[in-house]
C-alpha cells in the first residue's frame, strides 16, 4: 500500500480507501461488510469513509461494529453532516445545532470517541459560513474531530472558509471530497487542483468508477446480477448510455495493453494527480476490493504517451454527469 499526505497536513492516508455508500447496511449484510473491512485492513487500507445519511445511519453502525477490534490509532475514520437525518426544520443543513447533534449521533452509532475526518457534505447557503467554521472548530478543540473538511464545495467557497478561519483563529478545512472520475473531471482539474496547491488542502475522491460504469461490466449489456445502477433505474438511464459504454470499451482495450482491468486503469488514472490524497472505492465482494487495490501497480505505467491515448478517448466522450 502507498500512503499519501492529506494536503499539507501531517495525516497520511492509504492511496486507496474503502467507502460504505450504498453497500454497508444496504447491498451487503453485516458479515460481508466485516469481511471486506478485514480484507482491506490486512491489505494496508487505513482510511474508511462513511456518512450519517448512508442507509439512514445503519452504515455507520455496521462499520463501527466491523472496526471495534482494530487498533483505533491505526485507523482514519470519517463521517459527514448536511443531509436530513433528524425530524424537524433543524434536522438538516450546517447550523451549529445540526452539526453538533449529528456529530454526537455518528460517534454513538460507530461507538467511537472521535472522528479523524468530519465533512460538511454539501455547502449550506442558508447558514452563515462563520457559524459553520466556528462549529467545526469547536468540535476539533473538544477532541471529537481531528480534522474537518468539505464535500462537493466549490473552490471559492473553500477559500472563503479559510479566510473566515484566519479571522477567527480557527481550524480551517484541510480536505475536500469531490466526485472525480473519467466522466466527471473538469471541476477537479481546472478549479480544485489549483486551489489545493494554493491553500494546502488534500482531496479524497469518490465514485472513481462512475457507479460501476468504468469497471467495464456494462460493455456487453446489462449484467444479470443487480448492480448499483440497475438497482436504481433512474440512475442507470442517465448514466448507462451507448456513447459512454463505447468510451469504456475503448478504455478496456487500452487497459489490456498494460495488463490492467478497466477498473484498475480508471483508479490508477486518478492517482496520477499528486493532490489526490486517496481514492475512495466501494465494493460488495472481496474480489472487487482485491481488483481495485491492484490499481496501484499501474500508476507508474501511465507514461505521457499512454496518458495521451487516454485523453484521445476521453476527448470524444459525452458531457459530464454530476447529477448525483
Amino acid at each position: 500500500m502507498e500512503y499519501r499526505r492529506m494536503g499539507r497536513s501531517g495525516l497520511k492516508l492509504s492511496a486507496i480507501s474503502l467507502g460504505s455508500w450504498i453497500s454497508f447496511g444496504d447491498q451487503i449484510d453485516e458479515s460481508a461488510a466485516a469481511k471486506l473491512m478485514q480484507r482491506a485492513y490486512e491489505a494496508g487500507v487505513n482510511y474508511f469513509d462513511n456518512a450519517d445519511v448512508y442507509a439512514n445511519g445503519e452504515s455507520e453502525r455496521v462499520m463501527g461494529e466491523a472496526i471495534k477490534d482494530f487498533p483505533r490509532e491505526s485507523l482514519v475514520v470519517s463521517s459527514k453532516v448536511y443531509w436530513p437525518t433528524m425530524p424537524g426544520p433543524n434536522g438538516r443543513g450546517l447550523s451549529r445545532k445540526h452539526i453538533m447533534e449529528s456529530c454526537h449521533a455518528s460517534l454513538k452509532r460507530m461507538s467511537l470517541e472521535y472522528l479523524d475526518l468530519y465533512f460538511c457534505h454539501r455547502y449550506d447557503h442558508e447558514t452563515p459560513l462563520d457559524e459553520v467554521v466556528r462549529a467545526m472548530d469547536d468540535l476539533v478543540r473538544q477532541g471529537k474531530v481531528l480534522y474537518w473538511g468539505t464535500s462537493e464545495w466549490r473552490a471559492g467557497q473553500i477559500a472563503r472558509s479559510y479566510a473566515v478561519a484566519r479571522e477567527w483563529n480557527a481550524y480551517p478545512p484541510v480536505v475536500e471530497q469531490p466526485q472525480y472520475n473519467m466522466f466527471v473531471r473538469r471541476r477537479v482539474e481546472d478549479e480544485l487542483v489549483p486551489s489545493a496547491r494554493d491553500l494546502g488542502f488534500g482531496m479524497v475522491t469518490w465514485s472513481p468508477l462512475k457507479y460501476g460504469l468504468l469497471s467495464g461490466k456494462y460493455n456487453n449489456g446489462l449484467p444479470k446480477e443487480k448492480t448499483r445502477l440497475t438497482r436504481a433505474p433512474e440512475w442507470g438511464e442517465k448514466i448507462i448510455t451507448e456513447e459512454r459504454v463505447e468510451v469504456v470499451r475503448r478504455l478496456t482495450a487500452l487497459a489490456d495493453e498494460i495488463g490492467a482491468t478497466t477498473a484498475q486503469l480508471a483508479i490508477a488514472w486518478l492517482l496520477r494527480i499528486p493532490e489526490v490524497s486517496s481514492v475512495i472505492t466501494g465494493a460488495t465482494r472481496t474480489e472487487h476490493l482485491d481488483d481495485n487495490l491492484k490499481a496501484l501497480e499501474f500508476v507508474e505505467m501511465l507514461a505521457p504517451d499512454f496518458l495521451d491515448k487516454i485523453e484521445a478517448i476521453l476527448d470524444n466522450s459525452p458531457g459530464e454527469t454530476e447529477e448525483f
